[in-house]
């Protein structure tokens, strides 16, 4: 359809008005850089809200203590009473967070603690790299052993495997390391699991956070068809357990992660949605901005096509031409456009950009579709200009 001397023709034609054509394209290159930001932010924000909760079973519940409440009732008691006396769950854990100092003898650095019980790594499925885990006596007896996470193991130590049997202080009291965790890269409390230190619950409690923790309940429904009854069991139990009257609010909150995901994720794609739709608007407008600027060309070349015409083009051949004009015009903003947005990115991450190149296809296709659509009928009019009108013409 398209040979080497249209292609020629096309370009010639577009870089003999530079100003008016780089005017054209700038629509074009703002609409695709911003697409293929948007989806990088979006994609960003999808992982972030996957990472949060990837570690815990599609069958958990979550149960904090109510915002605003100053002294959580919320303990270990709670887990033993829910656990005793439900049907419908079947596993659960405790633990507790808290910011504390961590120091090898030469360097110390500020970290997140977590306080846990011993089926903690199973019910959040965090392996075991190197060493052991907590035993039950370890948990109940306040033993002075931590784990870490693997990054944190290699800050403090030159490897994390060296790390085991090693002796590090937390909050100025000395500590054995006894196990390494995997690389894990998700995160909870707003935290690496990665970048976390790990204590028996115990020891944590009483013997580092105090009263400055925060305390968190996990529990495993024992079959998902039955994750309404379990909700409303756990609530049922922990309103008994703290002797709450009828009148009174709970003073705990029990959150399904599955829920939540699928929440943040649908508003995620809805805000990804409009904002995308904001830059197709772009892309439309330059598009009219296109269309003009080619019924602009085509008056100011009525005379060339009528000379066209006259030594025997088509009118194919003089839409093809114009059509090709137009299309060049998109694709070249669509280009730029690309470069920009791969540019942009980077300067996003902060912001949880991900680079996603569907956002690259869906900017550049829009670009080029646009290029069609608008440029068609400023091309298909000159094709059917009466060749004695058009070389009449001044």
């Amino acid at each position: 359809m398209f040979n080497q001397e249209m292609i020629t023709m096309a370009w010639r034609a577009l870089i003999a008005n530079k100003f008016r054509t780089l005017c054209s394209m700038l629509g074009i290159i703002i609409g695709v850089s911003t697409v293929i930001a948007v989806v990088s932010i979006g994609t960003g924000a999808k992982q972030k809200i996957e990472e949060q909760y990837r570690n815990l079973s599609v069958t958990s519940f979550i149960v904090f203590p109510s915002r605003g409440t100053s002294n959580s009732k919320l303990s270990l008691e709670d887990l033993s009473y829910v656990l005793n006396s439900s049907q419908y769950i079947g596993q659960g854990n405790a633990s507790i967070s808290g910011n504390t100092n961590v120091s090898n003898g030469k360097e110390n650095q500020s970290t997140t603690l977590l306080g846990v019980t011993d089926n903690f790594f199973d019910i959040t499925n965090l392996d075991i790299e190197y060493g052991i885990g907590f035993t039950p006596e370890d948990i109940n007896d306040r033993t002075r052993k931590v784990m870490l996470g693997s990054n944190l193991a290699t800050e403090l130590f030159e490897t994390a495997e060296a790390s085991l049997g090693q002796m590090i202080k937390v909050s100025n009291r000395q500590f054995e390391v006894i196990g390494v965790l995997e690389e894990n890269g998700a995160s909870t409390w707003g935290t690496s699991y990665d970048d976390t230190i790990y204590a028996p619950f115990s020891t944590a409690e009483k013997n580092i956070l105090g009263s400055n923790s925060r305390i968190r309940l996990v529990f495993l429904a024992k079959e998902v068809r039955q994750m309404e009854q379990a909700e409303a069991e756990i609530t049922k139990l922990l309103r008994s357990a703290h002797k709450l009257r009828d009148s009174q609010e709970d003073d705990f909150r029990v959150i399904d992660p599955g829920s939540i995901v699928a929440s943040a994720t649908e508003s995620s794609n809805t805000l990804s949605f409009l904002l995308v739709s904001v830059a197709s608007i772009v892309l439309i407008v330059s598009g009219i901005g296109i269309m003009n600027v080619m019924f602009v060309t085509v008056a100011e070349r009525t005379k060339e096509i009528g000379i066209l015409k006259a030594i025997g083009a088509k009118q194919k051949d003089i839409l093809t031409q114009f059509l090709l004009e137009s299309v060049i015009l998109s694709v070249s903003g669509g280009i730029i456009g690309i470069i920009l947005g791969l540019g942009i990115v980077p300067l996003l991450k902060e912001y949880g950009a991900i680079m996603n190149y569907n956002g690259i296809f869906l900017g550049f296709g829009f670009s080029v579709l646009v290029g069609i659509i608008f440029g068609f009928y400023p091309a298909l009019k000159a094709s059917k200009l009466d060749p004695v009108d058009a070389l009449r013409s001044e």
